[in-house]
């Protein structure tokens, strides 16, 4: 009797010690989710800290005219010393969100496009909209290219109607879309090629320039984002008196509109690029300069923060290049692939 109590005491006090040990475990378990979500919250309050640029230099003036926005350019070291001070917005509606996601394709469409060179027309198979086109040669490629002559309007996240002002969008139908860098890099998803990940605050290295890789990016199939390189070839050619882009050039003139620039700011529109004055939308969500300024991003980064732009102006008639902050919103004009 004595034994059979002694062992029975033996089992429960093994089984009481293995409850505390599994107690144990599932305590420190529960340990270490606490710390995790920690390390999570914590992340996600650095990325909202961001302070927003509010870009006071660029505001319009009351008479309609605009003044020359402060450029960052190659050597302009103290906003690339800071990159936080630009910030990224953190509005709800109508924000930029996290720049590097992908928006959906609609249901339905097609990753396709088709190009007319007899009706010189692009249609978007995503959405069926239909560009027109132009073929400008490339005297220092020995060959011709073809642009869309008119604004990308395809919609995805982080994308807006051109012109407008403050926090009204303008008008798509004729300004086409507005988008950030991301959303020019990254906006089609697992149909982008060669543009992933990008976004501000992150080093792009496949749109590194000299990359061989065509980032189609927004842009249909076929087509690609512009690189820096092909935006400075654009201007040597249709200037006609250069073999290397400088800012000396009167490219300005020949790719504008005949029409909407302000202040008889028009072009001659020589090539049928039809280049308009959309202007900007900023971090903070307010349009700018429409009727004044035509962005159009290209495939090229400048350290993490900025990427390389072509810009023209209603009062010169040169075009130029420039960096400037990736979470801005400009215009798009793809290029199309070479066959």
């Amino acid at each position: 009797m004595k034994n059979t109590f002694a062992k029975m005491f033996t089992v429960c006090a093994l089984a009481g010690m293995l409850g505390f040990a599994l107690s144990a475990c599932d305590d420190s378990s529960s340990a270490g989710d606490d710390d995790n979500n920690v390390i999570l919250s914590g992340d996600s309050r650095e990325e909202s800290s961001d302070s927003r640029s509010n870009d006071k230099d660029e505001a319009i003036s009351s008479s309609g005219k605009s003044n020359d926005p402060a450029e960052v350019t190659d050597d302009s070291s103290d906003s690339k010393g800071n990159p936080s001070s630009a910030g990224t917005s953190t509005k709800s509606s109508g924000s930029e969100g996290v720049e590097g996601s992908s928006a959906s394709v609609p249901s339905g469409s097609s990753d396709a496009s088709v190009y007319d060179a007899d009706k010189n027309t692009l249609k978007d198979l995503r959405d069926g909209q239909v560009y027109k086109t132009t073929t400008i040669d490339i005297p220092s490629k020995n060959y011709s290219e073809v642009w869309m002559a008119e604004n990308l309007n395809y919609e995805t996240d982080n994308s807006w109607c051109g012109g407008g002002s403050g926090t009204t969008e303008g008008n798509c139908e004729t300004y086409g879309r507005l988008y950030t860098w991301a959303a020019a890099m990254d906006s089609v998803g697992e149909w982008s090629t060669s543009g992933k990940g990008c976004g501000y605050g992150k080093t792009c290295s496949v749109a590194s320039e000299g990359s061989a890789t065509l980032v189609r990016g927004v842009c249909p199939k076929g087509w690609h984002l512009p690189s820096q390189s092909e935006w400075e070839a654009l201007i040597v050619a249709v200037d006609g008196s250069i073999t290397e882009y400088t800012s000396s050039n009167t490219a300005g003139s020949k790719l504008k509109s005949v029409t909407v620039w302000y202040d008889d700011g028009n072009g001659e529109d020589t090539f049928g690029f039809s280049a308009l004055p959309a202007g900007y939308r900023d971090i903070n969500g307010d349009c700018y300069y429409e009727g004044n300024y035509a962005y159009f991003w290209s495939s090229t980064e400048y350290l993490s923060y900025y990427a390389y732009y072509m810009r023209l102006y209603y009062g010169i008639g040169y075009a130029s290049l420039y960096n400037y902050y990736k979470n801005y919103g400009y215009s798009i004009r793809c290029l199309k692939d070479s066959d």
